[in-house]
């Protein structure tokens, strides 16, 4: 039996994981704790097996230290994380096991294989944008999946998304320039989260998509990465990992 601890239990992420731990494997696992703002994230960490974390980017230097401290593994899937926070990550995962994640779906996972295979292989003759549509809610854009959308067509032309990342386009901004990667970003009503990533080329086109019609999709994903997590070697790792890839 695994005690799963979350952080960040009063938002949708962790209320939906809480009820995927409920109706797991009959009693396979367990909820060990849930905190929001103000909790003891060190109490939660020494009584969990694992760490599960969507609070706030605000919160993760404390979770990462309360990991580090217990010597627990933890499941990063906050977004709208900055390079400070990389570093954080990558310092704690010297000591323990962490796998960060800007989605936790299995399926926007296979995605972003495919999406990075097919930037390998078409190359920059096609012209990659990644459009994405959340709730009216959401704070932060492009979406944390949107960007590990970005990360995998990067990583198949070699290049840093960071250097070739559009993030917008407003006025008379000139004609596209040959090799970046484009974002766009919808809002409204209840949407779950959707991404599509487009190779435009020149009469020829090819579009990948992912539609998430609940959060459970994500907190089915986050359960799965977070058990394989107990028993890893300290290193950071992504549901890539998990899925095999």
């Amino acid at each position: 039996m695994a005690n799963i601890g979350i952080i960040g239990s009063e938002g949708r992420m962790g209320k939906a994981i809480a009820e995927a731990i409920q109706i797991s494997h009959a009693d396979a696992h367990t909820v060990a704790g849930a905190i929001d703002r103000d909790g003891d994230v060190e109490a939660l960490a020494a009584a969990a097996d694992v760490l599960i974390d969507f609070s706030s980017p605000a919160a993760l230097e404390a979770s990462l230290d309360a990991a580090v401290a217990a010597g627990k593994p933890i499941l990063i899937g906050t977004t709208g994380l900055e390079e400070r926070h990389h570093w954080l990550i990558d310092q704690a995962s010297e000591k323990i096991a962490v796998l960060q994640t800007g989605n936790t779906s299995l399926g926007v996972n296979m995605l972003a294989y495919l999406v990075e295979e097919a930037a390998r292989r078409l190359g920059e003759d096609w012209d990659i944008e990644i459009v994405e549509t959340h709730h009216r809610m959401k704070v932060d854009a492009p979406s944390g999946t949107a960007l590990l959308l970005g990360d995998a067509a990067a990583r198949g032309r070699q290049i840093r998304l960071e250097d070739h990342a559009v993030r917008g386009r407003d006025g008379i901004t000139g004609k596209r320039e040959a090799g970046t990667i484009g974002f766009a970003a919808l809002r409204g009503g209840s949407v779950a989260g959707d991404h599509t990533v487009h190779f435009l080329a020149d009469n020829e086109r090819l579009s990948f998509s992912h539609l998430a019609e609940n959060r459970g999709i994500f907190a089915k994903g986050a359960l799965k990465g977070a058990l394989w997590l107990i028993g890893q070697k300290p290193g950071r790792y992504g549901m890539k990992e998990v899925l095999g890839l």
